[in-house]
């Protein structure tokens, strides 16, 4: 590829932010490659339709599809940079270990089409050293390469890691207009990157080292996590005083050093529940306000659980209505998402009186199957139930006004109706486990 030429693009993994990003990728002008594990997200890209909620995500990849510059398939292709956005969960078995599989599995088989002068990113979130692990993955794939950091002289390829910083809701204005943090396993491999970024991204990039890139992006949510779960344990402070926790964040912020964040039930999405779990895991011995802080959160939910049951209890003959599953307002995404979790809960313990309003998707998640609960709009929710719980601050929520829902038995974890009269327990009651 010559200097003036614009690069070939492969991006692997066409989720939340690989397909977002390869939309974007590709309205520079750049030729995109897409890759996905799943035939049906495959075949719905090439139909320049989408598989997930993003605001004007839909119409940005029915334009690139159609100008032939997106296309995706199950199997990667040749080309000059290579960007793998492919999940980095972490084990559920209570050690948290994060699993890299997904990034490895990505470069092995890019590996296999790799060519002198090719870059290739790592944008997952990852713990700090996978980009080296990935470099060492395809170095012993391709002995032919010389790979940074592992040879004298000018490597064949360049190796960094890339963060993305996004809000679902607002990916395509903020992959575009963000900061970024470019992180090369050496100082040439980052400004190769640099380059590569500079084409369609406007905010400023900084380079670094990738280890450093790396352990950025987990300290990042690890913040937000910490500041949450100060609301979240405030929260449960108020209500254990009987305090209303909404009136007492908004005054104390108004002190002008003082910026308490919004309670919920619980820390929900890919980043801020999982990232500071990689931080743990990589020092554990050295992180004990991380942990403390995902144990505040991860208990806030159980502690939204027992109230709701003791509302339902209060009331034994009402129907319930769960308002959202997604982990945050006016999106599709359910992933490690506590409104999902409590809902979820009530389902089980409460069969047929539950029904969940969630806008955003077409159907219940499988684990609502055999419950007996019904996935109903809002209007349906506030005919028939008399409990209403709020779990998710959706703006079609916010607009329910006050005479909708007075006479309500209301339990509203998002503090989006101040106005709403309380008909509810003070404290929980002793309940079986929540869960």
């Amino acid at each position: 590829m010559r200097g003036n030429d614009l690069p070939k693009v492969c991006v692997v993994g066409l989720g939340y932010i690989g397909l977002p990003t390869a939309a974007v990728i590709a309205r520079s002008g750049m030729q995109v490659h897409g890759v996905d594990v799943t035939q049906s997200v495959v075949d719905t890209i090439n139909r320049g339709e989408i598989h997930i909620e993003e605001v004007d995500l839909d119409g940005l990849v029915q334009g690139v599809v159609q100008r032939g510059l997106l296309k995706a398939s199950t199997t990667v292709a040749p080309a000059d940079v290579f960007v793998i956005a492919v999940p980095t969960p972490f084990s559920k078995d209570g050690s948290h270990a994060p699993d890299i599989s997904y990034v490895l599995a990505a470069a092995e088989n890019v590996a296999e089409v790799l060519k002198v002068g090719d870059t290739i990113i790592l944008e997952s979130t990852s713990p700090v050293s996978t980009t080296e692990q990935m470099r060492d993955m395809i170095a012993a794939k391709r002995p032919d390469l010389r790979m940074p950091g592992l040879c004298d002289g000018t490597p064949d390829v360049a190796i960094a890691y890339c963060p993305e910083r996004v809000l679902p809701g607002k990916i395509l204005e903020e992959l575009t207009n963000n900061d970024r943090s470019i992180g090369g396993i050496t100082p040439r491999c980052a400004r190769k990157a640099l380059s590569f970024y500079k084409r369609f991204v406007r905010g400023t990039c900084v380079t670094t080292d990738a280890r450093s890139a790396e352990m950025t992006k987990l300290v990042e949510n690890a913040y937000r996590d910490v500041n949450i779960a100060f609301a979240n344990e405030l929260s449960v402070i108020s209500d254990a005083m009987d305090l209303d926790v909404w009136e007492v964040i908004k005054l104390a912020n108004r002190h002008p050093r003082v910026n308490i964040l919004t309670p919920g039930p619980g820390v929900g999405g890919h980043c801020i529940a999982v990232d500071p779990w990689f931080i743990v895991h990589g020092a554990p011995n050295e992180s004990p306000l991380i942990r403390t802080a995902r144990g505040v959160n991860d208990g806030k939910i159980h502690h939204v659980i027992a109230r709701a049951q003791a509302l339902v209890e209060a009331n034994p003959k009402a129907k319930i209505a769960c308002l959202g599953l997604a982990f945050k307002a006016n999106i599709d995404d359910l992933r490690e998402s506590p409104a999902r979790m409590v809902a979820a809960t009530l389902a089980r313990e409460y069969g047929e009186r539950v029904q969940v309003v969630e806008p955003y998707i077409p159907e219940l998640p499988a684990e609502f199957t055999g419950t007996g609960a019904g996935h109903v709009d809002i209007d349906t929710a506030l005919e028939e139930c008399d409990i209403m719980i709020v779990l998710v601050d959706h703006d079609i929520f916010k607009s329910v006004p006050l005479e909708e829902r007075a006479a309500k038995h209301v339990y509203d974890t998002r503090g989006i109706w101040p106005d709403q009269p309380s008909h509810q327990p003070a404290q929980p009651v002793e309940l079986r486990k929540a869960g």
